[in-house]
C-alpha cells in the first residue's frame, strides 16, 4: 500500500515515505478603503492553494537520492500532476515547485544513510477542464 501517487510516482516505504503532509489553501479578496471604518471587501476568487510533504529516509530502507531524482526529472517536465492519497481522495493537478534535500550520517565513500527532504507542490487548474470551459465559450 502507499501513501499518496503524483502522477505515477508512489510515495511508499520502498522509495520516499514522508512523515508529515502540510496542506495550505487561501483565497483572494479585494480591498476598496473606507473612511472611519474597515476596507470594504470583495471575494474575487480562491489563491494559491499548496501542500507540503516532507520526511526522512534511511540507505538500509530505500533509495531516497533516486526517488528524488525522478521527481526533479518530473519537475524538469513542467507539467501538472494528480495528487492522489492512498485512501483515494483526490486533492487534484500539482506541479513541484521545489525540493529540499540534506544528506547526514555520510559513510566513507560519500553516500548518505539519511536522507531528510522537504517537497514543495502548487496546486493548478485542471488543464482538460479549462480546455473544455474555453470550447464552449
Amino acid at each position: 500500500m502507499h501513501l499518496m501517487a503524483l502522477g505515477m510516482f508512489l510515495f511508499e516505504l520502498g522509495s520516499l515515505p514522508f512523515d508529515e503532509l502540510q496542506r495550505r489553501m487561501d483565497w483572494r479578496h479585494a480591498r476598496s478603503p473606507r473612511i472611519g471604518a474597515r476596507d470594504a471587501t470583495q471575494f474575487v476568487g480562491p489563491g494559491d492553494e499548496t501542500v507540503s510533504l516532507s520526511g526522512s529516509v534511511y540507505a538500509e530502507l530505500s533509495n531516497g537520492s533516486v526517488s528524488l531524482d525522478d521527481l526533479r526529472a518530473m519537475a524538469n517536465a513542467g507539467e501538472a500532476w494528480p495528487l492522489v492519497a492512498g485512501s483515494g481522495r483526490v486533492y487534484g493537478n500539482f506541479v513541484i515547485t521545489a525540493i529540499d534535500e540534506r544528506q547526514a550520517y555520510l559513510m566513507a565513500d560519500g553516500t548518505a544513510r539519511r536522507i531528510d527532504f522537504g517537497i514543495d507542490l502548487l496546486g493548478v487548474d485542471d488543464p482538460a477542464a479549462l480546455a473544455a470551459q474555453q470550447a464552449q465559450a
